[in-house]
């Protein structure tokens, strides 16, 4: 009735194929999350135990009739057992086949019962039959999978890497269903088994734990119940060993790992005390490896590893402690690092560009040095190319400038210099209200620390489209240039300015 073709031990180029397979749907999934914090599932295909191949002839979904003979086929051990799970397995992949697998009486007991059995064949194969309905879009489906999270937890101090992985994925599924499913791990003690699961020498076994526990950190009341946890597990200095990580074939596991880190710093739970625990330092030595890293090899992802650490660099930048001061570093090489990356990933990955000139932003705010080092490293050039980018990189890079000259005026003069006036006139003609708005900024600052620039301004802000010139805070950073230089403006361009 179902038939499926076993293969011998691939070779290791079909092998390598199907990881690059399986790479390529991760990636993917960590694209989604990224640009759009999803929380996304996992489905383990192709790699089985040995790493040996089923090619599987699974016909359209099997009948009522059909399944409650493979639930009776599992539930009273018939010789066919593994068979019968292969076949169950293989079928648990259509939605409707999954639907109907719960509401068959007495199947998710039985394949409880033989997913907690002594057979490791049968035990396996049970394993991936839950694996499947962990995947299921329908929240009745992973429901009814959680009386096995139990056993789930248990297994993660087993030694089969093949296993736990398995065993993580399902439970990084299920894990972001429902607030009671993760309250139930959580009393099942999967913090100090993923504790347990960092200590593992296999690189899939470290992805997977990071999966899990990237899932748990997403939760809306992570900051509550789940980040506190955390960190009193001692989970942070093993995430920020396994960040890193020297090997290529790690760069999935540090992915993840990153991203645990990012919720970790994001939910802001406590993050004056990491930064303490040297957690900022260490961030920034990542950074600081990783911009050098890709100007000297090309490693698929890594860009999905830089963008975590980043936002973490970011986020850590604007804590303020105790008495009210901002985190200030005194490490230049942070600053060069992010125009690094910048410049490298410009062209093929933009949203790269955003994220490093948001933290970029946060580092040069109310802070002299940092916007000193930028001046005198001559990064002012790099931050006018972006202003030629897409507008949300046009408001960021301005943003930084802005920063930059609100220090006053030999800071406005070093800007002027290298021709920031000039580029914010040709930006003026934007239809981009924010792109406009921030032009706008810059000049009023300019005129504040910089008087001598106003026969420059008042010519620019002519530049402006009519459809701008209603809009609330256009119209109050227009005014604020027009009392400053209201003569030239009356008697139009050209004429003397007023000192």
């Amino acid at each position: 009735m179902w038939r499926r073709k076993k293969f011998g031990k691939t070779s290791q180029p079909e092998l390598e194929d199907l990881r690059t397979q399986r790479r390529e749907r991760e990636t993917a999934l960590r694209k989604a999350r990224r640009e759009e914090q999803l929380i996304s599932k996992r489905l383990l295909q192709n790699l089985t135990h040995d790493d040996e191949i089923l090619e599987e002839n699974v016909q359209s979904p099997i009948s009522d009739q059909q399944l409650v003979q493979l639930v009776k086929d599992i539930h009273d051990g018939s010789p066919d057992k593994l068979q019968s799970l292969i076949a169950l397995r293989q079928n648990l992949r259509n939605k409707d086949v999954q639907l109907m697998f719960i509401r068959a009486e007495g199947s998710m007991q039985a394949l409880i019962r033989l997913f907690t059995c002594q057979f490791s064949n049968i035990q396996m194969e049970a394993a991936r039959c839950l694996h499947e309905l962990s995947n299921s879009d329908e929240p009745a489906v992973c429901e009814a999978c959680l009386p096995a999270t139990a056993y789930l937890v248990t297994y993660l101090s087993g030694s089969s890497p093949v296993f736990l992985e398995l065993c993580l994925y399902t439970l990084g599924n299920l894990i972001v269903e429902s607030e009671a499913a993760r309250n139930q791990v959580l009393l099942q003690g999967i913090i100090p088994s993923f504790a347990l699961c960092v200590q593992s020498p296999h690189m899939t076994v470290l992805e997977a734990t990071g999966f899990a526990l990237s899932q748990l950190l997403q939760a809306n009341e992570a900051s509550e119940k789940i980040v506190p946890v955390v960190l009193q597990s001692g989970l942070m200095q093993d995430i920020l060993r396994l960040l890193h990580c020297n090997s290529e074939d790690g760069i999935g596991m540090m992915i993840e790992f990153a991203w645990c880190l990012h919720y970790i710093v994001s939910s802001q739970v406590n993050n004056i005390l990491l930064i303490s625990q040297g957690v900022l330092s260490r961030v920034m030595d990542l950074l600081i490896k990783l911009a050098d890293l890709v100007t000297k090899t090309s490693i698929p992802g890594i860009e999905l590893l830089i963008c975590p650490i980043v936002r973490c660099l970011g986020n850590l930048l604007v804590e303020v402690d105790s008495s009210g001061n901002k985190v200030y570093i005194q490490d230049g090489r942070v600053l060069v690092a992010l125009f690094v990356l910048m410049q490298e990933f410009q062209n093929g990955y933009a949203f790269m560009v955003k994220e490093c000139l948001w933290a970029l932003n946060n580092l040069t705010a109310d802070d002299p040095v940092v916007c000193n080092a930028v001046l005198h490293l001559n990064l002012v050039p790099p931050l006018l190319q972006f202003l030629g980018h897409s507008k949300d990189i046009i408001v960021l890079a301005l943003s930084v400038l802005c920063n930059i000259a609100e220090f006053g005026h030999a800071y406005c003069q070093r800007l002027q210099e290298k021709g920031l006036l000039s580029s914010l006139t040709h930006l003026l003609g934007s239809e981009d209200v924010m792109v406009t708005i921030r032009c706008l900024d810059l000049m009023n600052t300019f005129l504040r620390y910089c008087p001598e620039a106003d026969d420059i301004i008042v010519q620019s802000v002519l530049q402006i489209p009519e459809i701008h010139k209603d809009h609330p805070e256009i119209q109050q950073r227009m005014e604020a240039i027009q009392n400053y230089c209201r003569p030239m403006i009356e008697d139009g361009p050209g004429t003397s300015s007023m000192k």
